[in-house]
């Protein structure tokens, strides 16, 4: 039988795990520190993690125009879009911590999240040259390529942090430079920009038919369980460890142990979901998702925090790496933008909230980081349950209904 050649989708691949390791170490930078320069910032310490929060609702927001901006114009164009975002985001988060303006930080967050979505869409860019048995693979290799951002953002955050007497400003100057360089990479993309629409071609399944076809809207759900709870728990978790005696440098060691976690996994994450399916890899994550709450519930010495973040990294790789598998098996080409830009949409609006509740469990919902951290990680619990149970109801139901 005739091998399909995955010669381009390999090369692209290699482009989009250096951006990958580039460009995405500004986000261990970002949720390292801006919960923390949040906190010093903001008039009320309930709002520490707001600058966080926006990002996320700025990738919430451009989600679906990036993804019709990249269906118009090609991948390439909307990840040098991304970067730029990136790039002024930081930016302004420079200035508001120079001016020690508290909403100016907030707005450069809300920029951040324009990275933040386009680097969403690697993975399904990664997919889109890639034949059916090499897609897993591709999608998985392209997270893997984060191992590299784990180490370097967490190690540019302990080089920065103190590099100017404005605590963290030099820690988003390196941002801004990040982005910068990274727009260079793109060049090496080859990705055919989608076709024009031929008249009378099948336009493929509306959003609403989409979003009601049960193994759609089972993948969306677990994905946003996955990646919204990882963020409550990972925003939080600074402010944690900080809170209870320890140091902003073993908070960036537990991010940098966390983010390895994430995406270290990538490198098999393919291989088991084609041997033992995506469904059952999305299962296996949000188990681990549970231990690392029940770890985190535990107690607070620094190695709980570390064995927690661990997990949560993990449970998160397969949980979200096996919806995105079983999200674009469910796709025909002609619904390729329209399905992933809603099913962004919909996962960072799960994690919008989620962000936006981490400061105030963590801040506001006791009278300790203690109580706090606990609160944070018990809000886990029916998050879990509704994702455990939309699996299953889809593994029950009759594959051809599916």
């Amino acid at each position: 039988m005739h091998e399909p050649n995955d010669s381009l989708a390999r090369r692209n691949v290699l482009v989009l795990v250096a951006a990958q390791a580039v460009l995405g170490a500004q986000m261990p930078v970002i949720f390292t520190i801006a919960g923390l320069a949040g906190q010093g910032l903001a008039p009320n310490k309930c709002w520490a993690t707001l600058p966080i929060t926006a990002a996320v609702l700025g990738s919430m927001l451009t989600a679906t125009p990036i993804s019709a901006f990249m269906a118009r114009h090609g991948r390439r164009a909307g990840f040098v879009v991304g970067a730029m975002g990136g790039a002024l985001g930081a930016a302004l988060g420079a200035l508001g911590l120079l001016w020690g303006s508290f909403w100016l930080f907030v707005l450069g967050g809300l920029f951040t999240g324009v990275y933040m979505s386009a680097q969403g869409f690697y993975r399904f860019a990664a997919a889109d040259t890639a034949s059916e048995a090499f897609r897993p693979k591709a999608i998985s290799w392209v997270m893997a390529g984060g191992l590299f951002s784990a180490v370097f953002g967490p190690q540019l955050v302990k080089a920065t942090t103190e590099a100017f007497i404005v605590p963290f400003l030099g820690s988003y100057l390196a941002v801004i430079a990040l982005n910068l360089v990274g727009v260079f990479l793109f060049a090496g993309l080859k990705i055919p920009k989608p076709a024009a629409p031929v008249a009378g071609a099948p336009l493929g399944r509306t959003k609403g038919e989409l979003i009601r076809t049960p193994v759609i809207a089972v993948a969306m759900i677990c994905a946003t369980v996955s990646y919204a709870l990882m963020n409550l728990v990972m925003t939080s978790s600074p402010l944690a460890i900080v809170g209870c005696g320890y140091h902003t440098n073993d908070a960036a060691n537990v991010v940098s142990s966390h983010v390895l976690a994430m995406y270290l996994p990538s490198f098999f994450t393919g291989h088991v979901i084609a041997r033992i399916g995506a469904q059952k890899v999305v299962a296996i994550g949000l188990v681990i998702l549970a231990g690392a709450g029940a770890v985190a519930l535990s107690g607070v010495h620094l190695e709980n925090f570390f064995l927690a973040l661990i997990l949560l990294g993990v449970g998160w790789n397969f949980g979200f790496i096996g919806a995105t598998s079983m999200l674009t098996a469910a796709q025909a080409p002609s619904e390729r933008g329209r399905l992933q830009g809603l099913n962004d949409f919909v996962v960072f609006g799960g994690v919008t909230l989620a962000s936006l509740s981490s400061g105030g469990l963590m801040n506001c919902s006791g009278g300790s980081p203690q109580s706090g951290w606990q609160a944070v990680n018990l809000a886990m619990t029916p998050f879990l349950v509704l994702a455990g149970a939309a699996l299953i109801w889809l593994m029950l139901r009759p594959k051809e209904t599916r």
